[in-house]
């Protein structure tokens, strides 16, 4: 059964268009998606995941599964990044190990788009309050990550002392995380009759858009692990033995909080992402000293990959076995 359920994700066509971008980007073709379009599209699947969130979580009671489910979101966002900075810190010094904690505490929305896509395949659904705690887990990550790096820097770095009401406000105000929980609102107050109009808009083409997207995203995936060799392998076994562990440990934990096997699935998913989009972002301002050519690699190049191959079915058959 786990060995179809891989087989089956391998040739999702979604993950093959991401492949095709990786192999365009190797051969030097001059294909190209816009920046623009990119842009748009990944706007889109926010507010697709978020405005069905929003729908679903309409319809359902606040229930205790719904609460806990939030809170060990935002515990997984706030202990990831402690036990990863303090693994990392000796190594890769205070700056990096902090935005490399930041990125694998925090979430990436692509990945969760993914993994919606892959319960899909297996005809499953999660609930629709599972967008709320992505979205939750996106701000407490960086938050930790800018704490410990202020905590532990060297006085004589000048490291920039931006104030944690600004990374907090960022955090929250970032496009990305603006986008999902505004359309997570929207879809909870709408009018139910009136958002049929736009279901086909949020539905039908969204396969569609998440392939394209994911096309862009392997030839960024390739052109970022030039400038990641230069870390050398422990770099790359920590992209993916992190996401594995959180992956396989939030699997197995999240029984605590729900038995739905696709919501376990998704707390699975969002404790194994890193983010690669949020977390750069905030980091540039907060933290430039951090180096993005090693930790948008790590989460970009090799944990997102492993995720939506391996990983997912992984996750999902640990849920199962202890179901």
């Amino acid at each position: 059964m786990e060995y179809q359920i891989v087989l089956s994700n391998l040739t999702n066509p979604t993950l093959l268009f991401f492949c095709l971008g990786i192999l365009a980007s190797r051969v030097k073709s001059d294909l190209e998606i816009p920046e623009s379009t990119t842009k748009f599209i990944s706007l889109y699947l926010l507010f697709a995941i978020g405005f069905k969130g929003g729908q679903e979580l309409s319809h359902a009671d606040f229930t205790s599964e719904i609460f806990l489910s939030m809170l060990f979101g935002l515990l997984l966002a706030a202990l990831i990044p402690l036990y990863v900075f303090f693994l990392l810190k000796r190594k890769l010094g205070v700056y990096n190990a902090g935005a490399v904690a930041a990125s694998y505490g925090s979430v990436s929305a692509v990945t969760f788009v993914a993994s919606v896509a892959f319960l899909e395949s297996m005809n499953m659904a999660a609930g629709g309050h599972m967008v709320a705690v992505m979205a939750l887990m996106e701000a407490p990550a960086i938050i930790v990550g800018m704490v410990l790096i202020r905590k532990y820097e060297s006085p004589d770095e000048g490291g920039v002392r931006l104030g944690m009401g600004a990374v907090i406000r960022h955090s929250f105000t970032n496009g990305s995380v603006m986008m999902v929980l505004g359309s997570l609102v929207i879809g909870l107050i709408a009018d139910e009759k009136q958002a049929e109009g736009i279901k086909p808009f949020t539905t039908d083409i969204f396969k569609g858009f998440l392939a394209i997207f994911l096309l862009e995203m392997g030839m960024v995936t390739a052109r970022r692990l030039k400038a990641f060799t230069n870390y050398g392998l422990f770099a790359a076994a920590v992209a993916l033995v992190l996401p594995a562990l959180n992956g396989c440990l939030a699997a197995m934990l999240s029984s605590l909080v729900t038995q739905d096997v696709a919501n376990r699935f998704m707390c699975a998913v969002l404790a194994a992402s890193a983010s690669y989009i949020a977390v750069p972002a905030a980091m540039r301002l907060a933290s430039p000293k951090a180096d993005p050519g090693l930790y948008i690699p790590m989460a970009l190049g090799i944990t997102f990959p492993f995720n939506i191959t391996l990983g997912m079915p992984i996750y999902l058959a640990i849920i199962r076995f202890t179901a």
